[in-house]
């Protein structure tokens, strides 16, 4: 059944919002205003956890000048179901408003996560673990390689596939990201590390303020216990370049041998990754 238009929601213009939305056209969207009841959250919303600083700030401004920016939403049979905002609209909640500017896009459920991840990509909002969920989701659900997910984000592949690789870290170690006590930069540096020693490396990160760097020499540390070699050389010069070939490529480089003569091992441990790095190795083509 067709839905009668609102004489209350005043349409006026939006302003700054085309770049985060794809495919929008040159002009600007016009937006409406809807009532708060009628908008429900979504199951697309990348984005889980929510600082209950910000969010009281946000309660503070939007009770002083009401909510500057619009909402996105989709109309469903019941009203409308957000697609990007979701800090917006609870803080519009929060703050008792009764109406909120928002734009009405028919997308389907791909163009749906698209916007809210582009949104929040855009301004930062998500954590490391919500963003490979995200990415995650796009390429399970959607079937979208990770070039198309870079393509649609503003990000570059390899970025994306480094990203999605943080799904395979232990629960606890995923929470810590979520929670802001440990960095993207020692999750990614955890993934290096023996399965057997990952935990015990993590666990020493967060008690005693490790940095990146300290964790990635644990990670390695811990690598040669498990696998000892007769013949092991110290070339820092060697072993400078070993860790920023694994930061380039998000993965475990060594080098056997010395600068006249030996070899370079890259470790991959999926097909995707395989294609991966050899995507990174051949610039693409």
């Amino acid at each position: 059944m067709e839905r009668k238009p609102d004489p209350m929601k005043k349409r006026v213009l939006g302003r700054g919002l085309s770049a985060l939305l794809p495919g929008a056209a040159e002009r600007e969207p016009d937006f409406l205003r809807i009532p708060v009841s009628e908008i429900r959250g979504s199951g697309q919303q990348p984005r889980r956890s929510f600082s209950p600083e910000e969010l009281r700030d946000l309660v503070e401004s939007i009770r002083e000048k009401g909510v500057l920016q619009p909402v996105i939403v989709r109309p469903t049979a019941a009203g409308y179901e957000l697609v990007a905002g979701e800090r917006r609209l609870r803080a519009a909640q929060a703050a008792g408003v009764g109406t909120i500017p928002a734009i009405v896009k028919k997308y389907s459920d791909r163009e749906s996560l698209e916007a809210a991840l582009v949104e929040n990509v855009q301004r930062a909002d998500l954590n490391a673990i919500e963003l490979a969920e995200a990415y995650h989701r796009l390429a399970a659900e959607f079937s979208l390689s990770h070039e198309e997910i870079a393509r649609r984000v503003g990000k570059d592949r390899v970025t994306v596939a480094n990203t999605v690789r943080l799904l395979k870290l232990p629960a606890a170690v995923k929470q810590a990201v979520v929670d802001g006590r440990l960095s993207a930069g020692h999750a990614r540096a955890l993934l290096s590390a023996p399965a057997g020693r990952l935990l015990a490396i993590f666990e020493a990160a967060l008690r005693k303020g490790l940095s990146v760097r300290e964790v990635e020499r644990l990670c390695q540390e811990g690598e040669r216990k498990a696998t000892p070699r007769k013949q092991h050389r110290h070339d820092p010069h060697l072993k400078d370049l070993e860790d920023r070939l694994s930061r380039r490529g998000g993965t475990r480089v060594r080098i056997r041998g010395t600068p006249k003569k030996g070899r370079f091992e890259v470790s991959y441990f999926s097909e995707e990754e395989f294609e991966r790095l050899c995507d990174l190795l051949f610039g693409g083509k």
